[in-house]
């Protein structure tokens, strides 16, 4: 099966007679293009999340791919697989950038099941999909090894000895005239039930949509165990009858992959109005989960981690509170607010110390922070803003000060994502809040 391979922010346009490839630009058949381009279309006409973008390059009508990544695939089986732009300014290539995204995907919740191994990935150079659908083959194996769950069921049936209750109107109309039959209603324990009948249509389109014959063989033996369930017809309907019984937690990873690949989006965008999957991830999300669970691990002793506290508003206005305040990370010391920290997925670099470059910083991130700094710390104590460790920006940059909020404080650092650690600046102005502070 064709495709291709973009980073972030790369532009797509259509085939033409005598134009290469260049740095950021790809070209892709001209169905294929066609098709994003209406894609495009109709993400600005309904204001949805736009994760692609029309835009022109040197005389060409091109689309851009937002800060999303994952896998894109056309209609026709053309597959694109986009990878984290920060890969571009480490290194690595291709291969170390897939290993990074699925070792990222590991901190969001739903795709914790993730058991790739990071070797075999790069050894193997395998795509984004077939990835997903190994994991999903894998965590549907381990279900079947611990057994498919039954239920009993409501049925119906003329039968030929009494079996449960007796309907007696419709058996009388029935069978007037067969004094061996009885239509009676009963219960049947089947294994036919939601949660099987979406694994079960989850393996079919896998085996349509791989390339891989040992996903393929292995989705053909678990297909045949699931032989007597039906594929689910209407998986929105089954998805809202799921209920995990006890005993039934290895069934949760299975249904997680199930969701997205029947659903054809991914849990985070809620956005898939096509027919074609686009497993797209939105990288600030992506890149906020990753830091959250590393970061709880590299703070000092009786201190916690909150996610997306929402505790305090803005303003208030007719009795009523106005403009939630949401950092992305709060410490906190026996509930005490202690460090308010922000995640943002941008490359900056901290040799444009201009006034004009500003190290490639968003002012409204200012704002941002100065906001929660005063609501959540009372004007006193450190906000941090976390980006992404890359050559160009590999330590935190000078002290930042708030000239009417004296006692606040604004550090811009950098994450690790090799390390998986944040760091600190050597004044150790934070030291108290990490351990192993450097």
């Amino acid at each position: 099966m064709s495709g291709t391979t973009i980073y972030e922010f790369d532009v797509l346009a259509a085939d033409a007679p005598g134009v290469s490839d260049t740095v950021g630009l790809r070209s892709v058949p001209p169905q294929v293009f066609a098709w994003l381009e209406s894609q495009a279309l109709s993400l600005a006409e309904v204001g949805e999340i736009a994760w692609l973008r029309l835009s022109q390059r040197r005389g060409r009508r091109v689309v851009q791919v937002a800060s999303f990544v994952g896998v894109i695939r056309a209609p026709d089986g053309y597959q694109i697989e986009v990878l984290p732009k920060v890969a571009k300014a480490i290194g690595g290539g291709d291969d170390e950038a897939r290993e990074l995204l699925i070792e990222m995907l590991r901190c969001l919740g739903g795709f914790r099941h993730i058991q790739t191994d990071s070797a075999q990935l790069v050894a193997t150079r395998m795509p984004l999909l077939e990835v997903f659908i190994g994991e999903f083959l894998r965590a549907v194996e381990h279900l079947v090894k611990r057994g498919l769950r039954s239920d009993y069921n409501p049925q119906q049936d003329n039968l030929f000895a009494l079996r449960g209750k007796l309907q007696m109107a419709t058996h009388l109309r029935r069978n007037l005239c067969r004094r061996d039959r009885f239509f009676a209603e009963f219960d049947e324990f089947s294994p036919d039930r939601p949660e099987n009948r979406l694994l079960h249509a989850a393996l079919r389109r896998a085996l349509a949509w791989t390339t891989s014959q040992t996903h393929q063989q292995l989705a053909r033996e678990l297909c045949f165990v699931f032989a007597e369930v039906p594929a689910s017809q209407h998986p929105s309907a089954d998805f809202q009858r799921v209920r995990l019984d006890r005993g039934m937690a290895h069934y949760d990873g299975a249904l997680a992959w199930a969701r997205l690949i029947l659903e054809d989006k991914s849990p985070l965008t809620g956005a898939g109005g096509h027919r074609a999957p686009s497993l797209l991830f939105p990288m600030e999300a992506v890149f906020e989960a990753f830091v959250a669970k590393h970061l709880a691990r590299q703070l000092g002793q009786g201190l916690t981690l909150r996610t997306q506290a929402r505790s305090l508003s803005l303003v208030r206005h007719l009795e009523k509170d106005w403009f939630r305040l949401k950092p992305d990370l709060l410490v906190q010391a026996s509930k005490v607010n202690r460090l308010v920290l922000d995640t943002k997925w941008k490359l900056i670099d901290s040799q444009q110390a201009t006034g004009s470059e500003k190290y490639g910083l968003d002012q409204g991130d200012f704002y941002q922070l100065h906001a929660y700094g005063q609501n959540y710390l009372d004007g006193d104590g450190d906000v941090v803003l976390i980006y992404p460790k890359t050559d160009v920006f590999n330590k935190a940059l000078p002290v930042f000060k708030f000239p009417k909020s004296s006692g606040l404080r604004l550090w811009v650092l950098p994450f690790c994502l090799r390390d998986k650690r944040l760091l600190l600046p050597p004044c150790g102005s934070l030291g108290a809040l990490f351990l192993n502070a450097q």
